[in-house]
């Protein structure tokens, strides 16, 4: 009962993990620039998401599925090879190399989920970019997350009293300081 229950659970958090997606558009923030028209934003996005497209090569879905179909490919082929040697010794080669099939699309699938990842969110970093430099480059307003630092303003400080200097001292002239009080 125990084992039943974990595999359902094992089987719950998998599907639910494949349901993690990336964009299939831009993920940044672009506005429009002031008295530019609503429609005329829309032109232009549609022109810039075309363009982005391009210059990233593939929607980043598609570099996922990729590095993922690649990685449980090669699983499975390495799954199976080990599988038909070992069930040789044992005298199933057949059962053996499925058992190791199976085993090896799973290992396969599951350590090419970071890396696929990993390649759709640089694709989707490269889409972003080129997104916002064609909107930069119709005129809208990009807005960004880092502010100019501000500049306080300074006081100058004061000059510096008659004779004082930094280097060899200067004698005042005569008059300038009332003498010292007494002791």
């Amino acid at each position: 009962m125990n084992c039943r229950l974990s595999l359902i659970l094992f089987i719950v958090v998998m599907v639910l993990g494949g349901c993690a997606t990336v964009p299939t558009g831009p993920s940044v923030m672009v506005l429009p620039a002031p008295g530019k028209s609503f429609g005329a934003f829309q032109s232009d996005d549609i022109a810039c998401r075309q363009w982005a497209l391009q210059q990233a090569g593939v929607p980043p879905s598609e570099a996922i599925n990729e590095k993922l179909a690649s990685g449980a490919a090669i699983g499975t082929l390495i799954g199976a090879g080990l599988g038909a040697a070992i069930g040789a010794g044992s005298g199933n080669a057949g059962a053996g190399a499925a058992i190791g099939a199976g085993s090896g699309l799973l290992g396969g699938t599951a350590m090419a989920t970071g890396p696929a990842y990993a390649t759709g969110w640089e694709v989707q970093r490269r889409y972003d970019i080129a997104y916002q430099q064609c909107m930069y480059t119709k005129g809208n307003q990009i807005p960004s997350h880092m502010q100019a630092p501000r500049r306080a303003y300074r006081v100058p400080p004061p000059p510096p009293p008659p004779g004082f200097s930094r280097g060899a001292p200067v004698p005042l002239p005569s008059g300038a300081y009332p003498p010292p009080p007494p002791p």
